[in-house]
C-alpha cells in the first residue's frame, strides 16, 4: 500500500509488514519544515496503529538525509515560533514507539537529522554518508537532540563532537555507536533488509516490550521540555539569529576570528 497526496514532503508506503516513511523535500536537503515536521508525525502516528505493520523504516529521496531545522523558517522568529516547539514530540514518538523503527541513511545528516537517527532503534548508514552537530556554528545548541543522542554515543565522542561541529563520516558513526552498521551505498538497501527481516521475526508484544525494557524509566518528558525551552531561547537570540542569517548569507558569523 502507498498512500501519496500533492504537494507532500513525506510518503508512507505499507508492504510485507514494513511501513516506510519517505522524507521528499530535496530542494531543501530534507530540512525539519513545518510541513516536513506535521506530515512526519502523522505518518509515524498511521504506521504505528497500522496492525499489519512490524516494522517502520525511516528513509529519504535526495542527496542529504536530513539538513537539520530549516533555517530559512527560523531566522527572525521568536522563541515561540521555533520548529524546536515541535520537534522533541516526533523524537519521542520514535523513541517510545511499540514497534522498531529503522533509519536509512544515504547521505548526510546535521543536527536534527542526527537527532532523528539517534532516536531510531537501529540506524544504517551509508559509509560515505557525513554526520555533524553543526549547531555551535551557527550559534545554537544541541539541546533538544541530545535527549536521544547522549544515551547512544560515547562520552569522550560527545564532547568532542557537540563541540567543534567536526563532520565524520559513516564509519566513525559506527565507531561511536550512532549508527548500528556503516556499508557500501551499494550494500546499504540489502543491509536495511537484513534489520527488517530479522525485526519482523519477533513477536508483536514481546517486541513492545522489550523496547520498554531497554528504556528503562523513559523520563523523556520533563528533558525535552527543559532541552526545548534552552534550544528556543539559542535560536531566537542574537547569536542564533547572527549565524542563521551568516550562514544564508555564506559569510563567517561576527564572532568569527
Amino acid at each position: 500500500m502507498t498512500d501519496t497526496r500533492p504537494g507532500e514532503l513525506v510518503h508512507l508506503n505499507v508492504a510485507a509488514g514494513v511501513a516506510t516513511l519517505t522524507l521528499d523535500s530535496p530542494a531543501n536537503r530534507n530540512a525539519l519544515s513545518a510541513q516536513l515536521r506535521r506530515e512526519l508525525l502523522a505518518g509515524l502516528d498511521r504506521a504505528i496503529a497500522d496492525d499489519e505493520v512490524r516494522v517502520v523504516v525511516l528513509s529519504h529521496t535526495g542527496r542529504v538525509f536530513c539538513s537539520g531545522m530549516d533555517i530559512k523558517e527560523a531566522r527572525g522568529a521568536d522563541a515561540a515560533g521555533q520548529g524546536v516547539n515541535e520537534f522533541p514530540a516526533i523524537l519521542e514518538r520514535i523513541w517510545t514507539s511499540p514497534k522498531p523503527v529503522v533509519a536509512r541513511i544515504a547521505g548526510p545528516a546535521r543536527a536534527g537529522g542526527v537527532g532523528l537517527v539517534a532516536a531510531c532503534d537501529i540506524a544504517v548508514a551509508a559509509e560515505d554518508a557525513t554526520f555533524a552537530f553543526s549547531e555551535v556554528r551557527i550559534g545554537v545548541v544541541p539541546a533538544v537532540i541530545s535527549v536521544t543522542v547522549l544515551p547512544r554515543l560515547l562520552p569522550r565522542a560527545a564532547y568532542e563532537l557537540f563541540l567543534t561541529g567536526e563532520t565524520f563520516d559513516g564509519n566513525r558513526a559506527a565507531e561511536i555507536g550512532l549508527v548500528n552498521s556503516a556499508v557500501p551505498g551499494f550494500d546499504l538497501d540489502a543491509e536495511v533488509h537484513r534489520y527488517t527481516e530479522m525485526l519482523r521475526h519477533g513477536a508483536p508484544g514481546a517486541l513492545a516490550a522489550t523496547k520498554e525494557l531497554l528504556r528503562g524509566d523513559g523520563g523523556m518528558g520533563e528533558r525535552f521540555a527543559a532541552m526545548q525551552e534552552l534550544s528556543a531561547k539559542f535560536f531566537a537570540g542574537d547569536e542564533g539569529q547572527e549565524g542563521m542569517r551568516a550562514f544564508a548569507e555564506k559569510r563567517p558569523p561576527a564572532w568569527a576570528l
